[in-house]
């Protein structure tokens, strides 16, 4: 009698995982892009290569559409390199800048950062705008503009497109402040130093604030470039605090998967390490330039990624409401501005 065979159990295949998808394309696509924009940005300082890089992105993006496999890179781009780049730029700026600019121009920044949240949030509401387009349009208007949008989208995780859309918002009242303030400027007889601190305070965008400043005259820009700078600090308190409030809500709803780590922005604390460095004299001056590059093409090419995944389908669909908003507080930096200036007689 033979014996009856005997089967193994049918053993089911282990799934091998994916493996994850190369970065290179993506990157490649956002760097070459980015270089273009550099040389454009240095062609046409007014513009500049920030803005470019956004504008060829969604060009590209919404005309030839990059293909599947560039999209981990530029996703990668559009977040990582954009937390190095504002860690970057905290080798450029020191912290002791912030003193020699005095309490006034502290002052003034401060009613106008308090304007712009205020307004943005009131304004926001009564044209029914998603909270996180109200938060970057107003970080943005209140700080420094693409600089303070970059370091805000990853602690409220604002999509691409309210990004993008906040950014060519911000940069109209940009180009609308270089060509008004200067006239308007002469209009109400501001002195130099007065216009320099006006500029310094309400419009948001460094190159537009040099802009606008030097065109006025030479000392109105050098003190317009001090007060931006010292502005360009209060990005770090901003971040902060919008972290301290995305944690409150979490905490609030409950939500079981809440880390502190991951609303925390590290990249913001390393910003304070950069510019500590930088104040301590750790970094040699001989290296600053080179810094100033890394860190302006870093940005350039995180921006780029953002023009990038940006769907002008989708933004179209948000409506010209964003851009009423985007009026409504520039008009109540401006304002706010000039009430301060004169009514501590500072024009």
């Amino acid at each position: 009698m033979s014996a009856t065979p005997t089967h193994s159990p049918a053993t089911s295949p282990v799934p091998t995982p994916a493996p994850p998808s190369p970065l290179w394309p993506g990157l490649l696509l956002a760097t070459v892009v980015a270089m273009v924009a550099l040389v454009l940005g240095r062609w046409l300082p007014l513009v500049g290569g920030p803005v470019f890089g956004i504008l060829l992105g969604v060009l590209i993006r919404n005309t030839v559409s990059p293909p599947r496999a560039c999209e981990p890179g530029i996703r990668f781009a559009g977040k990582k390199i954009l937390q190095w780049s504002i860690m970057a730029l905290g080798f450029g700026l020191s912290l002791t800048q912030v003193a020699r600019t005095g309490m006034e121009s502290l002052t003034i920044t401060a009613v106008t950062i308090i304007a712009a949240f205020t307004s943005a949030l009131v304004l926001g509401k009564l044209l029914n705008i998603p909270s996180k387009l109200k938060l970057l349009i107003g970080a943005g208007t209140a700080i420094c503009g693409g600089s303070a949008i970059a370091a805000v989208t990853p602690i409220i995780k604002a999509d691409e497109h309210d990004t993008a859309f906040a950014i060519s918002t911000i940069f109209l009242f940009n180009l609308v402040a270089v060509l008004v303030f200067p006239a308007l400027g002469h209009l109400m007889d501001l002195s130099q130093q007065g216009f320099g601190l006006w500029a310094g305070t309400a419009i948001n965008d460094t190159s537009s604030v040099v802009a606008a400043g030097y065109s006025y005259g030479k000392e109105a820009g050098d003190h317009a470039t001090i007060v931006k700078l010292t502005r360009a600090t209060l990005i770090i308190p901003m971040c902060l605090i919008l972290a301290a409030i995305e944690a409150w809500k979490h905490k609030k709803s409950g939500a079981s998967d809440f880390r502190l780590s991951a609303i925390v922005p590290w990249f913001i604390l390393w910003f304070v390490v950069a510019s500590a460095a930088r104040t301590l004299g750790l970094i040699p001056e001989a290296v600053q330039p080179a810094i100033h590059v890394a860190a302006n093409f870093l940005i350039i090419m995180a921006l780029t990624a953002i023009g990038l995944s940006a769907d002008l389908r989708r933004m179209a669909s948000t409506g010209f409401k964003p851009i009423a908003l985007g009026l409504g507080v520039w008009i109540a930096v401006a304002v706010s501005s000039l009430a301060v200036q004169f009514a501590t007689g500072q024009v």
